[in-house]
């Protein structure tokens, strides 16, 4: 089964930059009529706005269990710069654990991957959940905690 993002994704992506050009032309427009307080007090809006979006972490995911593999695709939605593509990919059977935290009343989930290797065990860097649905969160989690039960 393939669980992605890509319309959400796109959505939340658009509403962070539109939102930003509206909060930048209208601080712009209040420092050009002499309304610093207000200017400013619109800056200050927009960096709690860009702080939001870095603290939420939305990530595009693509997560797949096809063909005896898990895969994960995941990158920044709100990036400025380059993206970062991560992929994690490896071998259904030795999933050992998947570790789902969350926070903020379940509204942000953040995902860890343990994997049994020959050294021990391995845990995957986190992977915000955040930008998937509730229903697509649970299939996730379905999913990984049937393949760890078989």
């Amino acid at each position: 089964m393939v669980i992605s993002n890509k319309k959400r994704s796109v959505k939340i992506r658009r509403i962070f930059f539109m939102v930003s050009v509206f909060i930048a032309i209208g601080a712009l427009i209040l420092f050009l009529l002499d309304f610093i307080n207000y200017g400013l007090i619109a800056g200050g809006i927009f960096a709690f706005w860009y702080l939001f979006f870095q603290t939420a972490d939305h990530q595009y995911i693509e997560f797949s269990n096809e063909n005896d593999k898990i895969q994960l695709r995941y990158y920044k939605i709100i990036r400025f710069g380059k993206n970062e593509f991560n992929f994690i990919e490896f071998p259904q059977k030795i999933l050992y654990n998947a570790v789902f935290e969350n926070s903020i009343f379940g509204k942000m989930t953040d995902l860890i991957l343990i994997v049994k290797t020959q050294r021990g065990i391995a845990e995957y860097p986190s992977v915000s959940l955040t930008a998937l649905s509730q229903e697509e969160r649970r299939k996730i989690k379905v999913i990984l905690f049937n393949i760890i039960a078989a």
